[in-house]
């Protein structure tokens, strides 16, 4: 099933080169940008777009579904998603080092 741009969950970025993200916000679609699960137990339709800009009444084109199998697509998808992850309590260190570092440089008031 194609993705499905009218539910509550779907989100869409176009970032200043062009390149379009299509994914849900849940995290259900491991086949995004192509494809939602088919059934999707938490698929809403999205009711309202109060306060929402739209750009162009014609939405740019998907770029073509890959040739390769779908589950070596969402093991692919797994494993950079684990590599993110594996990161993040690194990153944060070094963001509470430099923080500590910048705190005590400071200079004290006379």
């Amino acid at each position: 099933m194609a993705m499905r741009e009218e539910c509550k969950h779907f989100q869409s970025r176009t970032y200043p080169s062009g390149e379009v993200a299509r994914y849900c916000q849940l995290d259900l679609a491991p086949e995004a940008p192509w494809r939602c699960p088919e059934g999707c137990p938490k698929y809403e339709r999205r009711l309202a777009d109060a306060a929402w800009v739209h750009g162009s009444l014609v939405p740019p084109k998907i770029e073509d579904e890959p040739d390769e199998d779908p589950e070596a697509i969402a093991e692919l998808l797994r494993g950079a998603e684990e590599v993110v992850n594996d990161a993040i309590p690194g990153i944060e260190d070094e963001i509470n080092r430099s923080s500590r570092r910048s705190f005590f440089k400071r200079k004290k008031p006379n």
